[in-house]
């Protein structure tokens, strides 16, 4: 067969070493060697001799929670050697390098897959719970490579002591350790935001370090329906 649809763009390649790279803008690969996790759902082809687990709402599966409403997120366990393929609605991937000392919280709605190396925890941000169920995400730490999805490419707002950074509650996708985040409510400009059908509140981020935003107010209702 010919034709640019059987270019070496699209034609995918052995991997070199095991552990996560990006197969494209829309697509991670996963060359596995003993156990990775990932989203459930998320696979989209494997080759070799791999076993799928799914992981219960309890323990590891209850991790990931969806900001806002509170829903879990499940996870599946990779096992074996080979190959896997992970995407989700062809949103953009990325992959981050979580070093020893590192801490990295994101949204569980970003989260594609990672190394069973990595440690996680669930961590609800600080006086969210009055807001429509609670603001869960998931703080990464150890050493290992994370997975991540996003409409569109995303943005990296630096934060220092000096400039605050203010983010809609539903365009966050993580932050770097040393930051701290408080719901703040924009009463004033309430009616320039979402039409003005309701009080505004946004995050805001104090401290040294980055915060990742994705350009898309979608809100999880809307994004259930895609």
């Amino acid at each position: 067969m010919k034709g640019d649809l059987f270019s070496s763009e699209h034609m995918v390649q052995p991997a070199a070493a095991p552990g996560m790279t990006v197969e494209n803008a829309k697509c991670i690969k996963y060359a596995v060697n003993g156990e990775m996790l990932a989203r459930q759902g998320a696979m989209i082809a494997y080759r070799g001799n791999l076993q799928f687990e799914r992981k219960g709402q309890g323990g590891v599966g209850g991790m990931l929670k969806r900001a806002v409403t509170g829903e879990g997120l499940p996870l599946m366990a990779v096992r074996g050697q080979g190959e896997a393929w992970f995407a989700h609605e062809a949103q953009n991937c990325f992959v981050v390098d979580v070093n020893p000392g590192d801490e990295f919280t994101v949204n569980g709605r970003n989260v594609l897959c990672f190394d069973a190396s990595l440690a996680y925890r669930i961590a609800t941000v600080k006086g969210a719970g009055i807001s429509g169920g609670g603001l869960f995400n998931s703080v990464f730490t150890g050493q290992g490579r994370l997975g991540l999805v996003c409409e569109g490419n995303p943005l990296i707002i630096p934060v220092s002591p000096q400039y605050p950074v203010y983010v809609d509650t539903d365009a966050v996708v993580g932050w770097t350790a040393g930051l701290q985040t408080s719901l703040h409510r924009s009463q004033s400009i309430g009616s320039m935001l979402r039409g003005g059908s309701g009080e505004a509140v946004q995050l805001m981020f104090q401290g040294q370090g980055h915060v990742v935003v994705r350009p898309s107010e979608a809100t999880p209702q809307k994004a259930q329906q895609h």
